[in-house]
């Protein structure tokens, strides 16, 4: 059965090259196999670059090999969302338009089998509005991935209030994902695995917190969002979000309680635990869990197997493998 892989990792070469042009962080260096990048203060990315995220005709035969054939991938960002924030605006505009459009060709020379999504900068509004604009009308990408933070400013800050509201008119989600940039700092211990384990999932589960507290998802209630890692620590601890926010005078004028919210954000499968899988499904709806690998993070294999042992129907395992994908990003049946 043809699937639609809504959280696969692969990034045009252009990027790293255009950031390997800069002598100073945020940038770039080859590596053995790949690349190495530096983030603004001086810091390694924790992400082990090699081949197997530049070589997209490899990725696309191991998707069809572990989910069946006609299956497509959904290209996201992932933890570099958030890295040419650190750019002065129009530097980061430049590099974003160049992979937004690199994105697009790549959509264009493998129809039906690839969707970009758009790398968008937010330290202007009004450039980000622009971006998206573009790689969306222009370029036909699919979703637009959001950071957690943009150059020091968190992203439920009162400016970018106009481009949460042109995203929803677009009808396109908010890719939510780990972004390496926030929180690494206190997770230094047994050699990162800290932070690989539990500070990824943190860092996305509060952005999405941030976008309940602030109002955001209530002032734009078109707007969709996924959000990766079948929901990260969220589903898990939605009473205890609610049981202690009740008092704060900001979040309980909110007309729902911030579980509510929860349950409109889409999540995909990408856990190693079939528990969580059946988990998340329970909290979230079967609607709202979507098929997803993070190759070449995780193996499409394992994927599949994990969603095979949730003990879904034919029918739930069809909406999750594609049916869902479909709706959300608004493409033509996986196949």
């Amino acid at each position: 059965m043809p699937a639609v892989d809504c959280h696969f990792h692969w990034y045009p070469r252009s990027l790293f090259e255009d950031l390997g042009r800069r002598s100073d962080p945020p940038c770039a260096e080859p590596c053995a196999h790949s690349y190495s990048y530096w983030y603004k203060d001086g810091r390694k990315s924790t992400l082990r670059l090699d081949w197997n995220f530049h070589d997209l005709e490899q990725g696309l035969d191991v998707a069809e090999d572990a989910a069946g054939s006609g299956t497509s991938v959904v290209c996201t960002a992932g933890i570099l969302a958030g890295l040419l924030d650190q750019l002065p605006t129009g530097e980061a505009s430049k590099i974003a338009s160049a992979y937004n459009e690199a994105m697009a060709e790549a959509q264009r020379g493998h129809p039906g089998r690839l969707y970009g999504t758009a790398l968008i900068p937010l330290r202007d509004t009004d450039e980000a509005i622009r971006l998206t604009d573009q790689a969306i009308n222009e370029f036909g990408l699919v979703g637009v991935n959001l950071p957690a933070v943009t150059d020091g400013e968190l992203i439920d800050v009162t400016r970018l209030e106009a481009f949460y509201a042109y995203v929803a008119e677009t009808g396109k989600p908010l890719i939510v994902h780990p972004t390496d940039i926030l929180y690494q700092e206190f997770f230094t211990e047994y050699d990162g695995a800290m932070y690989l384990t539990m500070g990824r999932v943190l860092d996305s589960s509060l952005s999405i917190l941030r976008l309940i507290f602030s109002g955001i998802l209530e002032r734009h209630s078109t707007l969709k969002v996924l959000h990766t890692n079948a929901g990260g620590l969220l589903p898990y601890q939605a009473g205890r979000i609610d049981k202690n926010v009740g008092s704060n005078k900001q979040i309980s004028a909110l007309p729902h309680k911030p579980s509510e919210y929860l349950h409109r954000i889409f999540v995909d499968t990408v856990a190693p635990e079939p528990l969580t899988l059946t988990t998340a499904i329970q909290f979230y709806g079967l609607d709202h869990v979507l098929y997803g690998t993070d190759y070449p993070c995780w193996a499409p294999r394992a994927a599949v197997s994990v969603l095979e042992g949730a003990g879904l129907t034919g029918e739930e395992r069809a909406r999750v493998l594609s049916g869902n994908a479909t709706a959300l990003f608004g493409l033509p049946p996986a196949g």
